[in-house]
């Protein structure tokens, strides 16, 4: 399944079962999302990712950088980060997916993928910190890119294409049923940054 431009319906769950993706297009227009690009870019303390794995750390080119309304703990591969404080950019971007998508967030996880050599593995966001089947709205920025689901039993598959700008949501049963990875772009030469939005339970 391929989701293009022309079929988005905001209402629209894109999965088969076991699970809701609502894509919303773009939600801001060209000159707002080259602006957040721009400042995304240049304000947010990137660090590169670390992970470690049976026992050795890996580092990754890919960046991250973590950000709450408190010092949020966040543990995936067996590395702990602590959330930074809000910036401007991303209180005014977590308001406007909060109303577009009626969800609520306190914390977002940024990634930057320099070039489409970068990517990331299957997986699903099922950390123990997360509000168990909250929703997790995920904003992209840059160079679009695909983004498939696989299914954990069945293993059908769901790819959609992020647009600069644009929103995907997550949640209900989707990190229970369902992978979803980014997978390498090997012509796409531009930077993309994603954000996504979680809720930490404490």
């Amino acid at each position: 399944m391929k989701l293009f431009e022309s079929d988005i319906d905001k209402e629209r769950n894109w999965l088969p079962e076991g699970g809701i993706v609502y894509y919303y297009g773009r939600v801001l227009n060209q000159q707002q999302s080259d602006h957040y690009l721009k400042v995304l870019l240049s304000d947010i303390e990137w660090r590169n990712d670390e992970a470690i794995i049976f026992g050795k750390k890996l580092i990754t080119k890919r960046k991250v950088a973590w950000y709450g309304e408190q010092p949020f703990e966040y543990s995936y591969s067996n590395v702990t980060k602590h959330a930074l404080p809000w910036t401007d950019a991303l209180l005014e971007l977590k308001l406007l997916i909060e109303r577009e998508s009626g969800e609520t967030y306190n914390s977002c996880l940024l990634n930057l993928y320099h070039n489409g050599d970068e990517g990331m593995a299957w997986h699903s966001d099922g950390e123990k910190d997360l509000k168990k089947d909250g929703a997790i709205g995920s904003l992209s920025f840059g160079a679009e890119r695909k983004f498939a689901f696989r299914h954990k039993q069945t293993k059908e598959k769901v790819d959609m294409y992020l647009e600069h700008g644009s929103l995907l949501v997550m949640k209900g049963t989707t990190q229970t049923h369902w992978l979803h990875r980014l997978p390498p772009a090997k012509k796409v030469s531009e930077p993309r940054v994603n954000l996504t939005f979680r809720t930490i339970v404490t």
